[in-house]
């Protein structure tokens, strides 16, 4: 913090974390020190650290997670993303106006009896395990684990699966048709705070989908989490 300036030092402050958050240095998800913790650190008073974080908070660049204290939201706004029709994470992106990305964490075939009871195919039946990190506008969006229905669909085993599965599903004469979807709320591990830049835990999304063909055999099972702290769903009701 500067003294020799005019400018109080709740404006210094909120500049300064404004250009952080701006640059990328706070990404969205970051948890700011406590007010009482941040004044000690910086030997300002802990009113300048609350009118700074106050003013951030007005801006939408900070929300308050109670005990979780001040949490950088990111200079965009956060993603409703509509529930009105299956759609992939590709085309989900491209409709909000972000650029899609995936990084391919684990890519397995596998052999599991919970996910063959899940399919409703035999305990030896063979899945392609698909573990990626999906971003938009390069901000992990989130962590998402797939299963592939490899009796259906054998060549996913050895395509380019970096862009969107369900386009090539449907390149294979396998579009997807309709899904089964539940959402609840879940905690991010040690591992997903780590992809998502938290540095304590914020609640999240849980989207499970059953995905299914034309002819009604179940093709993809997937768990994906969400960042709760800039994503949300949309669903319109009607009578």
């Amino acid at each position: 913090m500067r003294n020799d300036t005019a400018q109080p030092l709740y404006q210094q402050l909120e500049d300064q974390l404004t250009r952080l958050i701006g640059e990328g240095t706070l990404p969205p998800g970051t948890t700011l020190p406590a007010e009482r913790q941040l004044a000690e650190r910086l030997s300002i008073s802990r009113t300048t650290v609350q009118r700074s974080y106050n003013a951030l908070r007005q801006r939408r660049l900070l929300s308050a997670q109670g005990r979780l204290g001040s949490i950088v939201q990111g200079p965009g706004p956060r993603l409703h993303s509509g529930m009105d029709r299956l759609k992939g994470f590709t085309e989900e992106m491209r409709e909000l106006g972000r650029v899609p990305s995936s990084r391919i964490l684990e890519r397995e075939v596998v052999t599991d009896r919970s996910i063959s009871s899940i399919f409703g195919r035999p305990s030896n039946a063979a899945f392609l395990r698909l573990v990626r990190v999906r971003s938009g506008d390069g901000v992990p969006m989130s962590r998402e684990a797939a299963w592939y229905n490899l009796e259906r669909a054998p060549d996913l085993a050895t395509d380019d699966l970096s862009g969107s599965v369900y386009a090539r599903l449907a390149a294979l004469g396998l579009p997807l048709v309709r899904c089964d979807q539940t959402i609840e709320a879940a905690e991010p591990t040690e591992e997903e705070c780590a992809i998502f830049g938290f540095r304590q835990p914020v609640p999240c999304l849980l989207i499970k989908r059953r995905s299914y063909g034309a002819d009604g055999d179940m093709l993809e099972y997937v768990e994906g989490l969400f960042r709760g702290d800039t994503y949300t769903y949309r669903l319109t009701l009607t009578i």
